[in-house]
């Protein structure tokens, strides 16, 4: 096992020790192990730490940890009622008041990307206005035909991304140790969490991608009322240089100014909510980073998001899936939830449907008789998990992202409305959905989708049967002679070969059904 990112993560280890972190942990039901364990550790707190609230230590622990920790921090803000007010507010200051690195640097990192001197780019170039993890953004001023525009010009903080790069290694070898050597971890998938957030990281590191994530998701949005994304000027955009339109609005973590300004709140908060619901049911692509600081609210009302660094997909089949299951909680049809999972795979086939709608009705029904602010998230959680164990359920990759970004956008809902009722904002947004897609209209759409499909294949048809009348020939002639089969046959069948006998016939006879599908079409 290489031992340098052992090292690493003791090396975190020490500094969340060093600040009083692990003072956080409640030790009063904790095992005799575990209460040994952090008296031991917290010996090498520093006095300094324990002066300092639970809060600002956990705050300062993981700013000196460096980014990836602070993605961590930066998610755990938006989740009040799980870690606590006092924690969330103390957390919100990594979402955009992380020490920036020195403007010269900066603005040398701008020059050298876009190949010019930042006073030949920019009217007016000032100082940098916020920081996180990966960025920092500046305020500039750009002159054009259309006179002179205020920017926001993003800028990759130097070094960001050789620190992520051994964060994640250190990741990688934690979570092939825990599937190896802890065989419980497994159904959890730790190595592939870990290599879904590796590519994310990745591209979020390219702003020449993220640029191409808010074009998209503007022309997706085109025509929705209240929400928006800022425009990119291309001409002053590379892959460590973002340029787009400077947003003047109220920043989502500023909830007394939103107060202060008139905002309804509790609307705000239903209106973030439905409006990442509609992204990732109606266009299956979503911002995946919705928290606080990543959204601004307009004089008129308006939600702007900004930050597409990281973004989420979700194909038709999963998005059908996600409706069928936010549906069924709505209407408390328990067996519909349960009976969606089984078909989706989420839940081993091994498993009985009928006790997994009992299990989610004990989880269902609780929300339904308490108010928001009853709610204990933390415990809430802590119930689902025990559920995936129980069932046997492993983690779904393909999931992450949009499972992460419910938990943010429901916290960043429930800052602006304690009481928010997450089942009654979404049901219009999953209603319509399903209306349109699962009713008489997407009926007729799919039965497009697969005459378009079927058609394809009825042109590719004869190249087909021209390949598989040919191979049938040659291997006829191989058996007369003896077997001494072509390299291009040789490759079909290795191919073949590395599945089962019974999945190579199967998919013969999907092959040959195609065939005959195609051919009856065309005559």
């Amino acid at each position: 096992m290489p031992i340098t990112p052992i090292l690493r993560l003791l090396s975190a280890g020490f500094v969340l020790a060093r600040e009083g972190v692990f003072a956080i942990v409640p030790l009063e039901e904790a095992p005799a192990s575990a209460k040994f364990a952090i008296r031991l550790v917290r010996l090498v707190e520093r006095r300094s730490a324990q002066k300092r609230d639970m809060a600002a230590r956990l705050s300062l622990a993981l700013n000196r940890l460096g980014p990836s920790y602070i993605k961590l921090g930066q998610f755990l803000a938006t989740r009040a009622d799980v870690v606590g007010e006092e924690v969330a507010g103390e957390l919100a200051k990594l979402q955009d008041q992380v020490p920036p690195v020195p403007d010269d640097l900066a603005r040398a990192a701008v020059a050298e990307a876009l190949g010019r001197p930042v006073e030949a780019l920019f009217t007016e170039f000032g100082d940098c206005v916020a920081a996180a993890s990966i960025a920092q953004v500046y305020r500039a001023t750009i002159t054009d035909a259309n006179g002179d525009r205020i920017v926001a010009v993003k800028v990759l903080r130097p070094g960001v991304a050789r620190r992520f790069e051994r964060d994640l290694e250190s990741y990688f070898v934690t979570a092939r140790f825990l599937e190896k050597r802890v065989p419980a971890t497994r159904r959890l998938r730790p190595l592939a969490v870990v290599q879904t957030l590796a590519e994310s990281v990745r591209f979020e590191m390219d702003f020449r991608l993220e640029g191409a994530a808010i074009s998209e998701m503007a022309e997706n949005t085109a025509e929705d009322a209240g929400f928006r994304v800022p425009r990119v000027e291309w001409s002053r955009t590379a892959r460590t240089v973002l340029t787009m339109e400077w947003i003047d609005g109220i920043k989502m973590s500023r909830v007394g100014e939103l107060r202060e300004a008139g905002f309804d709140l509790p609307e705000l908060g239903r209106h973030v909510l439905q409006t990442f619901l509609r992204h990732a049911l109606r266009d299956g692509f979503f911002h995946a980073d919705m928290h606080q600081g990543n959204l601004f609210v307009e004089p008129d009302g308006t939600l702007v998001a900004v930050d597409f660094g990281i973004t989420g997909r979700l194909p038709r089949e999963e998005r059908e899936i996600l409706a069928e299951i936010l549906y069924g909680f709505i209407v408390r049809d328990y067996h519909r939830v349960a009976e969606a999972h089984f078909r989706a795979g989420y839940v081993p086939e091994s498993q009985d449907v009928d006790l997994f709608a009992q299990a989610l009705r004990a989880v269902g029904e609780p929300i339904r008789d308490s108010t928001a602010a009853d709610i204990s998230m933390a415990r809430l959680l802590t119930q689902l998990f025990e559920i995936t164990e129980l069932f046997q359920m492993s983690t779904q990759p393909q999931l992450i992202m949009l499972q992460k970004t419910m938990v943010v956008v429901e916290g960043v809902a429930r800052s602006l409305d304690p009481n928010l009722d997450m089942w009654r904002a979404a049901e219009p947004v999953v209603r319509d959905w399903m209306t349109s897609e699962l009713g008489p209209a997407g009926t007729l759409r799919k039965a497009q989708d697969s005459f378009t499909a079927i058609a394809r294949a009825a042109l590719q048809a004869p190249d087909l049967a021209s390949r598989v009348d040919r191979l049938s020939k040659d291997l006829g002639n191989s058996l007369e002679r003896g077997v001494t089969l072509s390299p291009e046959q040789v490759t079909l069948l290795s191919r073949s070969g590395r599945g089962s006998v019974a999945s190579t016939i199967a998919l013969w006879i999907g092959a040959l059904s195609l065939l005959i599908i195609a051919w009856t079409m065309v005559g």
